[in-house]
């Protein structure tokens, strides 16, 4: 008789920042099996993280997969933009689940407090960005609270410390990623993203604001709206706190988050590897429960 598995096997594509913090996180998660660990470089600091923790690695990049393709069923692709235009192709003939966490803009984009089941249609998801995995919850809720909402834009501060070179190649794609990822969700007509890198020392956490505007302001019909929002995106993101409730500053409506990591690998300021990750684990781990499911 044969056993059937508890969890699925999971691949990581990209040994930067996000890929090094997301295998951390998978390596606690009950349902999710990292079988590999891909980079370029063997000596890099992800790979021998990777080591440490007793996980496969491999510096072959996409060619992992190829040469072994039961290696896993979902891949998580922590490269850039430009490289998950390639990987994308390869994964769809191979038959993978791809969790894109580049600002690509391809595949289905995944908010999980917004659509977690409705991505499951889909067998390639966008994870935006982490500016946006802070900010469209909030428009979301605001494109549902208001009729005609005019103008959208979120400000997003993170530690240049936390930010990979990947990061730094793709923030034309990260702005155009983010600003589509906010009028899609809210409905907007016009949306503006601004990502600062902040050199500062101490090392500041990830804090995103949104700035609304509308006709006729009416706050009090949205905070109870966006608190209930904000619950439900700590239920994977646990450091997401509201620092600002909804104001009306110069007839606009002010909204602030902040995001704390839980220092997996970056010390707790890096929470834009936090948001965009347990996104990623939460998006993952809603397959897993399909999957694991038929399997029985």
């Amino acid at each position: 008789m044969s056993t059937i598995p508890k969890k699925i096997k999971v691949a990581i594509l990209g040994s930067g920042n996000i890929g090094t913090d997301l295998l951390v996180k998978t390596l606690r998660s009950p349902l999710l099996d990292c079988t590999l660990f891909i980079g370029r470089n063997l000596t890099s600091r992800g790979i021998a993280k990777a080591v440490s923790l007793g996980v496969k690695v491999s510096d072959l990049s996409i060619d992992a997969i190829v040469r072994k393709p039961d290696c896993c069923d979902l891949v998580f692709d922590a490269t850039s933009a430009l490289s998950h235009v390639k990987h994308v192709q390869i994964l769809e003939k191979l038959g993978k689940i791809v969790i894109d966490l580049t600002p690509s803009n391809i595949g289905k984009m995944c908010i999980p407090a917004v659509n977690l089941k409705e991505c499951l249609n889909h067998r390639n998801v966008s994870m935006v960005t982490c500016g946006g995995q802070a900010s469209i919850p909030l428009a979301y809720v605001i494109g549902q609270t208001y009729n005609n909402v005019d103008y959208i834009e979120v400000v997003s501060s993170i530690s240049s410390r936390s930010a990979g070179p990947a990061t730094r190649v793709n923030l034309d794609e990260y702005i155009e990623t983010t600003e589509k990822g906010i009028k899609d969700f809210s409905g907007c007509k016009r949306a503006k993203t601004i990502l600062n890198l902040n050199p500062a020392i101490p090392y500041v956490d990830m804090q995103t604001t949104v700035f609304v505007k509308v006709e006729r302001p009416d706050v009090e019909k949205l905070k109870p709206a966006i608190d209930k929002m904000v619950n439900k995106v700590q239920q994977y993101v646990p450091g997401y706190q509201l620092i600002v409730p909804p104001t009306i500053e110069n007839d606009r409506i002010v909204v602030m988050v902040k995001v704390r990591g839980r220092g997996d690998y970056l010390p707790p300021y890096a929470g834009n590897l936090d948001i965009i990750n347990c996104a990623a684990i939460a998006m993952a781990e809603e397959y897993a429960k399909y999957l694991l499911k038929k399997g029985e």
